[in-house]
């Protein structure tokens, strides 16, 4: 059961926002997916530094999808998908890893993470004064994300060197 109190420090659309947060969690999970995936075919220069900074995203997304899961419970909303519901649900669209060269798997990596950035920045000034508790998580994941796009573009400028 969801706490009354819980819900009085929200004011937001709960369903609106639910939804955004059912989003966030499909593209979290899609997001690990693709990173971990990336880990273990990636080839090429510097394959060994990118499959290790790979597998860190991968496990900083999983943390990503747990906060968000937790937070939606607390809202009393429902996170009940399979995986094949997330590209349904989700709004950046993370494909397979076709192309295993390391310049291809970190651009579609930064491509996910500028997406990420982008909806987050909107969930966050959605949050922003209305909701304290999913503001700081979002703004966390928000920080997380920005970290991924440097994280990406420094391994791209050295595989270019």
């Amino acid at each position: 059961m969801i706490s009354s109190k819980a819900l009085e420090i929200v004011h937001v659309d709960i369903k609106v926002f639910l939804r955004k947060l059912t989003t966030a969690f499909a593209d979290e999970w899609m997001a690990a997916y693709q990173y971990w995936m990336g880990a273990k075919l990636v080839r090429g220069p510097l394959r060994a530094g990118v499959a290790a900074e790979l597998m860190q995203h991968y496990q900083e997304e999983m943390v990503h999808a747990t906060m968000i899961a937790d937070r939606v419970i607390q809202l009393g909303g429902n996170l009940r998908m399979f995986p094949q519901d997330w590209h349904k649900v989700g709004k950046c669209r993370y494909d397979a890893v076709s192309n295993t060269q390391a310049v291809a798997v970190l651009q579609e990596n930064l491509k996910g993470e500028q997406c990420a950035i982008d909806f987050y920045h909107g969930i966050l000034k959605l949050v922003d004064g209305k909701d304290p508790v999913s503001y700081n998580i979002i703004l966390k994941i928000l920080a997380d994300e920005i970290e991924h796009e440097q994280d990406i573009m420094q391994l791209l400028e050295d595989i270019s060197a």
